[in-house]
């Protein structure tokens, strides 16, 4: 990849071919192509008024960039959608963007990849996701805590 587009929304850059952000804007889709994006990995629903990206399988098309939706509801993650996101992200050996609304749930999914897949330690996996939110205190901890202590 090249220089990173830091003014999308929650952008975090988490490896030499791989980042992460928040919602995406039509203008982001250009953005994307410019710094090496090959592959987009969606895990948010596409709901109206939830912030997605209408037709943003197409616009990602319409720059060579492949693209897998694997919608993730909030309040209900499951263990199926972490294997699908793990089975697509492994996929890939060029550059991957995965992206939800607020990089919430990415970093969740990141959380749990580092430390399992990956083997970093608890303290370095979580000071990632951590950048971006700690599920643990928030009003979601009822759903997002149990999700994250999940091992494979």
């Amino acid at each position: 990849m090249t220089e990173d587009p830091d003014t999308i929304f929650n952008w975090q850059r988490l490896g030499p071919n791989l980042t992460t952000s928040g919602r995406l804007l039509a203008d982001d889709i250009g953005k994307l192509a410019e710094a090496g994006v090959r592959h987009v990995i969606n895990l948010a629903p596409d709901l109206e008024g939830n912030g997605s990206l209408p037709g943003e399988a197409a616009l990602l098309a319409g720059r060579g960039i492949r693209y897998t939706y694997i919608p993730v509801p909030f309040l209900a993650p499951e263990e199926a959608q972490y294997e699908a996101f793990r089975q697509a992200y492994e996929a890939e050996k060029e550059p991957v963007h995965v992206h939800c609304i607020a990089n919430w749930r990415v970093s969740a999914f990141f959380y749990r990849y580092n430390r399992d897949v990956l083997g970093m330690d608890e303290p370095e996996a979580r000071a990632l996701m951590e950048q971006q939110w700690s599920p643990e205190s928030t009003d979601y901890a009822e759903v997002w805590g149990p999700f994250i202590a999940q091992r494979i």
